[in-house]
């Protein structure tokens, strides 16, 4: 932390802009949450104990829901405590935390959609390959690649942003220490450091981006050569829903973190940050399995199985009773 830094504790203030709507946003973002885990969890569940999923694609899908998962509880159990409650407050070291595995996360999931379509790549483009280029300990080493370079990222940015100087306004008008909102209280903080920021995000943005638009591109060229309607449509419906979390994903963080930024866009920025942290979880879980008859079937036995559990509980407590 710099050595001019005064303040020690901000207040996370965004909720206070809409005060009549803190009691339904508490209401839908519970449940929200709730599904989110739910949902998450499950695939999660559904892949480790169906042998028909122990793939690549579903390895990094795996790894994307857990990954999503945990930016949730990052944010959303912090965010609902703050509405319901007087008190926002959070500390130095707390807020760099949260900003450090929140964008961390963030870009991990950026390079596991990079990992997931490097593998439909290779599965379309090299099926005869595909076995020995994507191995189970290549996928765990693109998986680790994954959160050592968006963990890493991160912590560059985390350093930048909090050896900065604040001295003045200690009120985030946010609901959770994202950069804008944080940087806008610094004393010093110059042309210099956002460029800096800006760099280090859009390698993860940009970067991976690039690295899905050209595995896409030989993926395009490879289908607009297959003579039959029949192959074209096979080969594309294993990358529809990959594709869909794709430009959800980027979609939403472009929105958020690309566009110029204005002191009086916060509201509109937090408002659209609220969409991209439940929203893109939320969806993710949701587009993998409605094109899935497998993964549906799948899911189908862990809520079934989950529901003799419950039942089982609940039988031995009444019996104990």
């Amino acid at each position: 932390m710099g050595n001019h830094t005064t303040v020690s504790t901000f207040l996370l203030w965004g909720f206070c802009s809409f005060p009549d709507l803190q009691s339904p946003l508490f209401v839908v973002i519970f449940f929200s949450h709730v599904t989110i885990l739910a949902a998450n969890v499950s695939i999660i569940v559904a892949i480790k104990l169906s042998h028909n999923f122990h793939t690549p694609m579903y390895f990094f899908l795996c790894g994307l829901s857990f990954s999503e998962t945990c930016t949730t509880i990052i944010i959303l159990p912090r965010m609902l405590v703050d509405l319901l409650s007087d008190s926002k407050s959070i500390s130095l070291p707390e807020c760099a935390t949260q900003m450090f595995i929140f964008f961390g996360l963030g870009g991990n999931n950026c390079f596991i959609m990079a990992a997931m379509s490097y593998d439909r790549y290779t599965a379309i483009c090299n099926p005869l390959h595909y076995a020995i280029q994507m191995t189970h300990k290549i996928c765990f080493q693109l998986m680790m690649a994954s959160w050592m370079v968006g963990f890493l990222v991160s912590l560059c940015i985390v350093i930048i942003v909090f050896n900065l100087s604040f001295c003045d306004s200690n009120i985030i008008q946010h609901f959770f220490c994202d950069i804008s909102p944080v940087v806008s209280l610094a004393c010093d903080y110059t042309l210099y450091h956002g460029m800096a920021i800006f760099v280090l995000s859009a390698f993860v943005l940009v970067g991976s981006f690039i690295l899905i638009k050209i595995s896409y591109v030989f993926i395009g060229s490879i289908l607009m050569k297959m003579p039959s309607a029949k192959g074209k449509h096979k080969a594309f419906s294993t990358c529809s829903s990959h594709l869909a979390v794709v430009c959800i994903h980027y979609g939403f963080a472009c929105f958020v973190y690309s566009r110029p930024k204005y002191s009086d866009s916060f509201h509109e920025d937090m408002l659209m940050a609220v969409t991209y942290t439940v929203l893109t979880p939320l969806l993710n879980p949701i587009v993998y399995s409605l094109r899935n008859k497998e993964m549906q079937i799948a899911l189908r036995k862990v809520l079934d199985n989950a529901n003799r559990f419950i039942h089982q509980m609940v039988n031995k407590r009444a019996l104990n009773i």
